[in-house]
C-alpha cells in the first residue's frame, strides 16, 4: 500500500511538472521576437497566404485561446501540426524519438557496464596504479567535448581503419526491420533479421561511445566514491571477520550499498544523455529527437519545440520515477518507511 501511494504521488507530480512546462514553454515561444510566418512563408508572401497562415496555427486569435486550443488538442493527443514538415508532431516524434532512446539507452549500458565495474575497480585498488588510472580516465571523459570526440572517433574507426560506419542507423542497402518498437536493434531481434541485426549494432557502436564516454566517467567517479565510503563501515568488517569469501563481501555487501547514490546519477545521466544527443546525432547523422528540435528550433516551429519539450518534461520524471522505484530494491529502509 506504501508503495501504491508513493507511486500515486508521483504520477500526480508529473501530470503538476507537464502543465507547468506547457504554460511556461508556450508563454516564451509566443513572445520572443520572431515571426514564424516569415521564417514558414518568405518574405514574398502575400497578404492572403499570411492570413491563411495564421488562421491554419491559431496565431491570428488571443494567446490565452491558442493555449486553451492547446491544451484541449492535447487532451486528445493532437500536439499540433508542424510549421516546417506539415505534419502532425506526434508522428514526427513517434518516427524521431525511438532513435534517440536507442542511442541513449546503448550510451547508458556502456556507461554502466564500463563505470561501475571501474568505479569498484578503483575503490578496492586506493593509491595503486588501477586507482590513478580510473581516475585519470575519469578526469579525461570529464574534459573531453563531445562534438570533439566524435570527429576523432569517425576520423581513426572509419576513415582510417573501416572498422565501423560513420553515420546513419543502418546501411543504405538493408532493408530495416519491420517497426514495432522503433528500436532498430529490437526489431531485427523480433524479426529474426541477423543482417538488419548486424548492420543496426555496427552503426550503433561509435555514436554510443561517444555519447556514453562522458556519463561513464561521472559513473565511475560515484562509484568510487560510494565504495569508499562503504568499505570502512563496520558491517564491512563483520562480514570478512565471519570469514565470507572477499568477492562475496565486496559484491554482496559493498557493492549493493554503494549502489544507492550511484542509481540517482544513473537517472539524472540517462536525462542528460537525451539533452547530450543532440551534437553526437548531428554528428552521426542520426536520425533522432535532438536533431528535430534544432531544426524546428531553427524554422521557429513553435508546435514542434513544444513537442519536443513536453516529451522530455515526460521522460526526466519517468527516469526518477524509475530511480525511486530501484530504491526500494536497494535499500530496505525505504520500504519500512
Amino acid at each position: 500500500m506504501r508503495f501504491l501511494g508513493f507511486l500515486t504521488r508521483r504520477i500526480v507530480g508529473i501530470a503538476a511538472v507537464m502543465v507547468g512546462v506547457s504554460i511556461i514553454t508556450f508563454a516564451i515561444s509566443h513572445v520572443i521576437p520572431a515571426d514564424p510566418v516569415a521564417a514558414a512563408l518568405g518574405d514574398h508572401a502575400t497578404d492572403q497566404q499570411i492570413a491563411a497562415f495564421r488562421a491554419e496555427y491559431h496565431l491570428d486569435r488571443p494567446l490565452p485561446e491558442q493555449y486553451l486550443t492547446y491544451v484541449v488538442g492535447l487532451a486528445h493527443g493532437d500536439l499540433g501540426r508542424s510549421i516546417r514538415t506539415r505534419r502532425p508532431v506526434a508522428d514526427d516524434l513517434f518516427d524521431s524519438f525511438p532513435a534517440t532512446i536507442e542511442l541513449s539507452l546503448a550510451a547508458l549500458i556502456v556507461a554502466i557496464l564500463v563505470g561501475i565495474p571501474a568505479g569498484v575497480w578503483s575503490a578496492i585498488s586506493r593509491g595503486r596504479l588501477p586507482d590513478h588510472l580510473v581516475r585519470l580516465g575519469s578526469l579525461i571523459g570529464g574534459s573531453i567535448p563531445v562534438f570533439w570526440l566524435g570527429l576523432i572517433v569517425i576520423g581513426l574507426f572509419y576513415y582510417q581503419l573501416g572498422w565501423f560506419p560513420g553515420g546513419a542507423r543502418i546501411d543504405n542497402f538493408v532493408a530495416p526491420p519491420p517497426s514495432r518498437t522503433g528500436l532498430f536493434v529490437v526489431d531485427s531481434l523480433l524479426a529474426g533479421d541477423l543482417v538488419a541485426l548486424r548492420s543496426s549494432l555496427l552503426h550503433l557502436v561509435l555514436p554510443a561511445l561517444t555519447l556514453g564516454y562522458f556519463s561513464t566517467a561521472v559513473i565511475a567517479r560515484m562509484t568510487r566514491s560510494s565504495m569508499l565510503e562503504v568499505l570502512g563501515q563496520d558491517y564491512m568488517r563483520t562480514a570478512r571477520a565471519k570469514g565470507l569469501q572477499e568477492r562475496f563481501v565486496i559484491l554482496r555487501h559493498g557493492l549493493r550499498n554503494a549502489l544507492i547514490p550511484t542509481v540517482t546519477i544513473i537517472g539524472l545521466t540517462f536525462g542528460s544523455l537525451l539533452s547530450g544527443a543532440v551534437l553526437t546525432e548531428t554528428i552521426f547523422s542520426w536520425p533522432g529527437l535532438g536533431r528535430y528540435a534544432t531544426a524546428a528550433a531553427v524554422a521557429l516551429d513553435f508546435p514542434a519545440v513544444l513537442g519536443v519539450t513536453l516529451l522530455a518534461a515526460i521522460v526526466y520524471p519517468l527516469a526518477n520515477l524509475v530511480v525511486d522505484i530501484a530504491y526500494f530494491w536497494l535499500d530496505p529502509r525505504t520500504q519500512r518507511g
